[in-house]
């Protein structure tokens, strides 16, 4: 059976690279590593593997800006052609993309793929390059509708009060893209939040994390139809990798404990959670808080 991961380990890694080579540069004699840029730390990878976990397919995505993103390295090795496994990375690239609150997806498609991605519904926008003199490449977009969840009308509501009453998260423009029972993700402006190092000021990576957390409380009290008044009461975070390029944060929910019974007997409740900041498929923050939910 066939399956679509991340590569995680140096030895994944490694088979990923080696079919991206194998399939994009020795053919025309370009040099071990060729396949690789300076993107590949702040981008997300996913490959499909066999059952011998031999690599099948890759493919990358990375973020242009806040809301559009590039799938680029499209790989897939001669002997699994035409088993629809191109497109099973392009459907898993596109899902996470949503997820991810991007909209707009941009490639530079080989002339003989062109038919390809017209097929996912890639629109050709004209000539983009000419690779090793030799293979045309055309620019296509296509434009991704905003992740669709049951709890639309709630993560507007909270957007909404953020951007209201909280300055800093408008001046940060962040949003919430995807929330579930089980997931929360956020994400905001690269550009704005920028060091004078062109990676993210660490200051907007605490509070995109503290503000995540808060969202998750909120939602519970909206679950549970309680209410309080949410406040950070202790907080740790740890600085794993600067980020360059966009970020998102994440909760899930095995990493959050407490109970907002207390709130019933008109007294505060605690629940701590973690909050995860990535830059591409990679940790570069933890985050750990309290809140307290104090009876209104």
């Amino acid at each position: 059976m066939n399956l679509c991961i991340t590569p995680n380990s140096s030895i994944e890694f490694e088979k990923y690279y080696n079919l991206r080579w194998k399939i994009l540069r020795q053919p025309w004699q370009q040099e071990l590593g060729s396949e690789r840029d300076s993107l590949e730390q702040q981008s997300y990878h996913r490959m499909i593997v066999g059952e011998n976990q031999q690599v099948l397919a890759v493919g990358r995505l990375e973020r242009v800006s806040q809301y559009a993103g590039k799938i680029r390295y499209m790989a897939v090795s001669p002997e699994a052609q035409g088993q629809g496994l191109g497109k099973q990375i392009i459907y898993a690239l596109e899902a996470l993309a949503q997820q991810l609150g991007i909209t707009k997806i941009e490639l530079n498609a080989r002339e003989d793929a062109l038919g390809f991605y017209q097929n996912l519904s890639y629109q050709q926008q004209g000539f983009s390059h000419l690779l090793f003199n030799e293979i045309k490449h055309f620019v296509m977009h296509k434009t991704l509708a905003a992740h669709v969840h049951h709890q639309k009308l709630k993560t507007q509501a909270l957007q909404k009060i953020w951007h209201d009453t909280i300055p800093m998260s408008k001046a940060m423009n962040m949003e919430i893209s995807y929330f579930d029972e089980n997931s929360l993700f956020t994400h905001c402006d690269a550009e704005f939040n920028q060091n004078l190092h062109h990676t993210m000021f660490a200051g907007s990576i605490y509070t995109l994390a503290t503000l995540t957390g808060w969202a998750w409380t909120y939602f519970l009290l909206q679950q549970a139809e309680l209410n309080g008044n949410i406040v950070l009461a202790d907080a740790n975070i740890r600085y794993h990798a600067p980020i360059k390029g966009g970020a998102y944060a994440a909760v899930e929910q095995q990493n959050v404990s407490g109970e907002l019974s207390p709130l019933k007997q008109n007294n505060k409740a605690r629940i701590k959670l973690e909050v995860q900041v990535y830059c591409g498929d990679n940790i570069a923050a933890t985050f750990t808080g309290s809140y307290f939910i104090l009876p209104k």
